[in-house]
Order: structure tokens, then C-alpha cells, then sequence
């Protein structure tokens, strides 16, 4: 066998392989982001139990709150028995254990029906302007000021509304006038929660490598941001409300695919062919970042008394820029 290079002739006729007829080398390294840590938090927060699991769950808190409750029982009559001082000294502990227990209670029944109140509210709202009824549309107003009667942030508005709700001769043109006194404050410091949640999603999901952690800090994230603005529209809401409010919203988005990525949210995050510059981390968090932004917008009408009226209702590419303009170089806040 020859040992060296071989050398092979080829003939004139031959055509020697050109550059330029190879095929193109297709990037397959860069993927669009799909903001992955928003779509399964937003998919496990509004996953709805089946009836098994929930029959379950119920059997378990019942079978093991009368397990404590029996040996609680059990350790108070005997220690009662043996000592009877520190035995009282105990059952008063308890029964103070089972008093904050029983406020607890009471706060998430009351915060249920904040949230009923803000549903009524919304409801009758929309029910007088579809009719056009005045007296409706009266009744709903004062309501409304009743709602925020004790807050001082709305003084001036409510100030102004009593100054000239009494020359609105129309059902429209009265609920307007309230939704620009009472309502634009309330809905400029919602809009600042969302932002504040979408820019601290974006950040964690860029900057923590950690599996999972996006995952967390955006249903974390959420949770807090849907309290937030609940509470600036007068439903501050327990545990058990705020979770319940996070599902009917997440559920909302889902059902209506808001959860997607399309070109209208990455148009104005990543503008244009700078995707293709990014690192997938650093898409990703922009991304998750503006679907929070989306679930914020969403929990806005779920949480606002009275429903937006045209041009009213907060644009998400406005509230995506201004959050997230400090990760784009070149884009200031305005």
C-alpha cells in the first residue's frame, strides 16, 4: 500500500465543485423564545382538579384535623389531670390558637366579598350602559363612591365628581365621567404594579440559571402582582381569594390563547431582526416578561369596578415597552 498523499487527475471536461453551489447552512442554534416559564406557570395556576383529587384532598384535611383535634384533646385532659396549672395554661393557648385561626376566617370570608362587591359593581355597570338607564347608572355611581368613601388617594376625584355629576344628563356620559375621576389614579398605580411585575419576571428568567426558577419566580410574580392591583381597586383579597382571582384570570388567558406568543408581543419587545442577536436566556426573560404584562392587563378588568370604556383600556405594547425598556438598549422609558 502507498504511503503519502494520493493524488487524483481530473480531466478538462471535468467541472471542478464550486462554492457557491453548496446548499446554505441553516442556524438551527437560534430559536425563537416562547416564554416558556409563563406558559406552564400559567397552565399549572389554572389547571382545575379533577373530582377525585378533589374529594381526596378533602377526606385528607378532614381525617387529619380530627386526628390533631382528638389529640389535642387527649394530651389537654391529661396534662390537666397531672398538672392541673399548666394544664389550663395550655388550654388557653389553644383556645387563643383557635381564636386567630377563626379571624383568619372571617378575613377570607370578607375578602371573597370584596371581590363579589367589585363583580356586582362591574356587572350592573355593564347592565346600565348597554340600557342607557339613568337611574341605574346613578345608582352605580354612588355606589362606587361609597366603595372608595374612606380612601384619601380619591378624595379630589371624588371631590370633583360631586362637582359635576350633577350637569351629566346621560347614563354614558355619567359612568365616563367617574371612570376619568375616580378610576384614571387607580389605573395608572395598577398599570406600575404590572410593569414592576412584568421587569422582575423578565430579570429572574435572564439572569437565574437555575431549572425551574423562572418557573417559580413567574407564578410567584403573578400571584403577588393580581393581589396588588386587586387591592388598589378596593378587593384587597386573602389567600384563598387571591388564588381563586389568579385562576379565573389564568384561566381566562388560556382559554383564549392570550398565553401564546405571536408576532404582535415580540414586535415590540424584541423589534424586528434584533431576535437574532439575543441570547435565548435573554429572549426568554423578555418574553416571560411580557406575558406578564398580558396577565397584569387581563387582571386589571377582572379586578376594575367598572368595565373600560372605548380607548380606555391599558394598551399591553405600551406597558411591555415602558417595563422592559431598560433590557433594550437604545429605548428609553417614555
Amino acid at each position: 500500500m502507498a504511503k503519502g498523499p494520493v493524488l487524483f487527475d481530473l480531466d478538462e471536461e471535468t467541472q471542478r465543485p464550486s462554492v457557491s453551489d453548496a446548499p446554505p447552512v441553516v442556524d438551527v442554534a437560534v430559536a425563537e423564545p416562547q416564554g416558556q416559564a409563563m406558559q406552564i406557570a400559567a397552565r399549572l395556576a389554572a389547571r382545575k382538579p379533577s373530582r377525585l383529587v378533589r374529594l381526596f384532598w378533602g377526606l385528607a384535611v378532614a381525617v387529619v384535623g380530627a386526628l390533631v383535634s382528638l389529640a389535642a384533646w387527649q394530651f389537654v385532659t391529661d396534662l390537666i389531670a397531672r398538672n392541673p396549672l399548666i394544664g389550663w395554661g395550655m388550654t388557653v393557648l389553644l383556645g387563643s390558637f383557635l381564636a386567630v385561626l377563626a379571624l383568619l376566617c372571617v378575613r377570607e370570608v370578607a375578602a371573597f366579598g370584596r371581590l363579589a362587591r367589585l363583580d356586582g359593581l362591574r356587572h350592573d355597570a355593564g347592565t346600565a350602559l348597554v340600557s342607557g338607564d339613568f337611574g341605574d347608572a346613578r345608582r352605580v355611581t354612588d355606589r362606587l363612591v361609597a366603595l372608595y368613601g374612606g380612601r384619601e388617594d380619591t378624595r379630589w376625584g371624588r371631590d370633583r365628581l360631586a362637582e359635576l355629576r350633577g350637569d351629566q344628563m346621560d347614563a354614558h356620559a355619567l359612568l365616563a365621567l367617574a371612570e376619568a375621576e375616580l378610576l384614571a389614579p387607580l389605573d395608572q398605580a395598577a398599570s406600575r404594579e404590572v410593569e414592576a411585575a412584568a421587569r422582575q419576571v423578565a430579570t429572574v428568567t435572564a439572569l437565574v440559571p437555575l431549572a425551574l426558577a423562572d418557573v417559580a419566580a413567574a407564578l410567584t410574580s403573578n400571584l403577588r402582582m393580581i393581589r396588588r392591583i386587586a387591592e388598589v381597586y378596593g378587593g384587597r383579597s386573602g389567600f384563598f381569594g387571591s388564588w381563586r382571582l389568579t385562576r379565573a384570570v389564568l384561566s381566562h388567558l388560556v382559554a383564549t390563547g392570550a398565553v401564546a406568543v405571536g408576532d404582535d408581543l415580540l414586535e415590540p419587545v424584541l423589534g424586528g431582526t434584533i431576535l437574532a442577536k439575543l441570547s435565548r436566556r435573554f429572549g426568554e426573560g423578555l418574553v416571560n416578561g411580557a406575558l406578564t404584562a398580558r396577565v397584569g392587563v387581563a387582571a386589571m378588568e377582572v379586578c376594575r369596578p367598572l368595565p373600560f370604556s372605548a380607548g380606555k383600556r391599558p394598551k399591553v405594547r405600551r406597558i411591555i415597552q415602558r417595563s422592559l425598556s431598560g433590557f433594550l438598549p437604545g429605548r428609553k422609558q417614555s
